[in-house]
């Protein structure tokens, strides 16, 4: 039994509720009151209820999200029919810019904007006490970073064996990009490194060896960052990992030096290059010197032994089929091991909602809201570059087509996968549920009749990568012809495996 709940529900297991964590270090002496408990998309919602209600809460708390919103709004319906007399208070990104909330959020009975470390607590002593707020709509309360509770002790030792540890060395961001909630920040500000490094040595004396900093600019500052890296290289093993997010045209000489360091399978970098147009960066007030960028990337690849994880956005405000490709094709010959192509969505309350009118920007009305439609890019398009995108992931991202993605690609690689794409829907009718095996024959089919592809090379490359992928059944079209002797089991390397995880 607990008088308050707070709740939410992770895209995967592997994830853990970084959020609710420091809501629950901050309750003060409300925690002895309060349960923290996580869910998953995947659970129905009334099994969902039904655990909550077993807690026998006065007040139960969401952490709303893009990925989640519409689980949530199921569950807090079905709350307000089954168990009326129960608070519900709404927090998080998807509920911090009102009035621009969805219908289902009128059932709630509080929305706390912003950060709620303060401001949910003393929502809560208000309620407990019967004392009425004064309104719906509850303002999240900053304050110094050093004030706050630390939320690493509530990490469980099964989260630091199973979970991603999400972590942080500073909060907000001096970029003004206008696709990102960030924009709204007015600054970075970090937390005191000394106390940081002792909440992170007391983490990794307790077995965390997964770490995902979730600063949006890790590398504003050399003497942090390197402090940082230093502080992982005293500690590294077989299975530490470290996951960052880079500004990609800021990388001084000093911290090139310290990520040298690192041996194979410790770092990843997820690089947010978004598109490589001047017109489109200039439009939605993004900063990047791209020759800088480009250059930065050349030598992570050459003399760095990170993982690079790569972004780029499909349906910037101006953006067109042509001009996304020119972006694709600049970022494949730089040659990050993933490169992420995303769609625009209509984050709630991103400043980049200035330019909906203008460019006749039209979203999916559900959750994540991704773009339907602009004046640049027609829905057939967007739907070309879904499809893009999905088999991307499957074969460029996947690892496992690594002999035969060349040949796809050649000198011209989007409208070359572009074609591969659109031949592989017309043959299998779906972007989901393929089997590898089925893969490998839809792939062979695409190359030799929509790539005119040479056979014999096509065989060999695919040959290999059957071979590495340790699937067990043949496809017909290598069967039929002379396959290795021993296929063995895919070695795939940890980088792959915590990459997809951490999606």
């Amino acid at each position: 039994m607990s008088d308050i709940v707070i709740t939410t529900l992770n895209a995967r297991y592997i994830h853990s509720a970084f959020g609710l964590r420091y809501l629950y270090a901050n309750m003060g002496e409300l925690q002895q009151h309060t349960a923290l408990v996580e869910f998953g998309i995947q659970q129905r919602p009334l099994e969902i209820v039904e655990k909550l209600l077993e807690l026998q809460p006065r007040i139960i708390g969401f952490g709303v999200y893009i990925w989640n919103a519409a689980e949530i709004g199921a569950i807090v319906a079905i709350l307000k029919q089954v168990a009326p007399q129960i608070v519900v208070v709404l927090g998080g990104p998807e509920v911090s810019h009102p009035p621009d909330l969805a219908p289902w959020t009128e059932l709630a009975d509080f929305i706390v904007t912003g950060y709620g470390e303060i401001s949910f607590p003393d929502l809560c002593r208000q309620l407990l006490a019967d004392m009425q707020p004064p309104a719906k709509i509850v303002v999240g309360q900053t304050v110094p970073l050093a004030d706050l509770a630390s939320p690493y002790p509530y990490y469980s030792d099964t989260d630091l064996s199973q979970r991603i540890v999400y972590v942080e060395a500073s909060r907000g961001c001096p970029f003004k990009c206008e696709f990102c909630l960030s924009s709204l920040d007015l600054t970075a500000k970090p937390f005191a490194l000394d106390a940081f490094l002792t909440s992170m040595a007391e983490l990794h004396r307790r077995g965390a060896r997964n770490f995902k900093f979730i600063d949006r600019t890790f590398n504003l500052k050399t003497d942090t960052s390197v402090a940082i890296l230093e502080f992982f290289l005293e500690r590294l093993s077989s299975n530490l990992y470290l996951h960052f997010e880079v500004i990609p045209d800021n990388l001084p000489d000093r911290l090139k030096t310290a990520i040298a360091r690192f041996p194979p399978g410790v770092l990843q970098f997820e690089i947010g290059v978004q598109s490589f147009d001047p017109a489109i960066q200039q439009r939605i007030s993004r900063r990047q010197d791209n020759e800088k960028t480009k250059a930065n990337l050349a030598w992570l690849r050459q003399h760095s032994q990170a993982h690079i994880h790569a972004d780029l956005i499909a349906g910037l405000p101006g953006d067109t089929l042509a001009g996304f490709g020119n972006s694709f094709d600049a970022l494949v010959a730089l040659q990050p091991q993933e490169i992420q192509v995303g769609i625009l969505k209509r984050l709630r309350g991103a400043p980049i909602n200035r330019h909906t009118r203008a460019f006749d920007l039209r979203y999916d009305p559900n959750p994540p809201y991704a773009l339907l439609s602009s004046s640049t890019l027609s829905f057939a398009e967007m739907q070309r570059i879904n499809r893009f995108a999905r088999f991307w992931d499957l074969i460029g991202n996947s690892g496992r087509f690594a002999h035969t993605l060349p040949l796809i690609l050649a000198d011209r690689p989007f409208t070359r996968f572009m074609q591969l794409s659109e031949s592989l829907y017309a043959l299998s009718g779906s972007t989901w549920q393929i089997s590898l095996k089925r893969l490998f024959e839809l792939v062979y089919q695409a190359m030799a009749e929509s790539l005119a592809i040479d056979q014999a090379s096509a065989l060999a490359s695919l040959h290999q990568d059957l071979r590495l992928s340790g699937e067990k059944g043949v496809p017909q079209f290598l069967a039929a012809s002379a396959a290795p002797a021993s296929p063995k089991r895919s070695t795939a390397n940890k980088r792959q495996k915590q990459s997809l995880q951490a999606e």
